[in-house]
């Protein structure tokens, strides 16, 4: 039996100047999420991290805290997603075909917009980390 599906991802900020987080329309399932991917062969979770970030975001980011790993069911396999915090430095998205629409929302507004519930675990724990700096 194979392990784990492996993938990592971010919770995406910037001070706008308030801070907003960024979320992204996957068209495929029709859902809000926190930017996130698969692994490449040989790719620490955190290089996967920041490159889901630019491959589906168009932004270059900073990562900092480390967020709790979501856990969960796909497709019948068992899948876990290392999280990171990272602040937004500079870049521009560009639809295509994984993603095609970004928002940047206070955290207030992402909430409920966040499509998996379990997201909103990442999202209270950013909040938490930011409390703590």
């Amino acid at each position: 039996m194979s392990g784990p599906v492996l993938a990592a991802g971010c919770v995406l900020w910037r001070r706008a100047p308030h801070i907003e987080v960024c979320l992204v329309h996957r068209p495929r399932y029709d859902d809000w999420s926190f930017p996130k991917g698969k692994l490449k062969r040989g790719e620490t979770a955190l290089e996967g991290a920041v490159r889901e970030v630019l491959e589906e975001t168009g932004h270059h980011c900073v990562p900092g805290a480390v967020l709790p790993t979501a856990r969960y069911l796909t497709d019948g396999r068992p899948k876990e997603v290392s999280y990171w915090a990272a602040e937004a430095t500079h870049g521009t998205f560009v639809p295509n075909a994984e993603v095609d629409r970004l928002a940047w929302l206070p955290p207030s507004a992402a909430r409920p917009r966040l499509s998996r519930p379990g997201d909103r675990v990442q999202l209270d724990a950013f909040l938490t980390t930011l409390r703590n700096h």
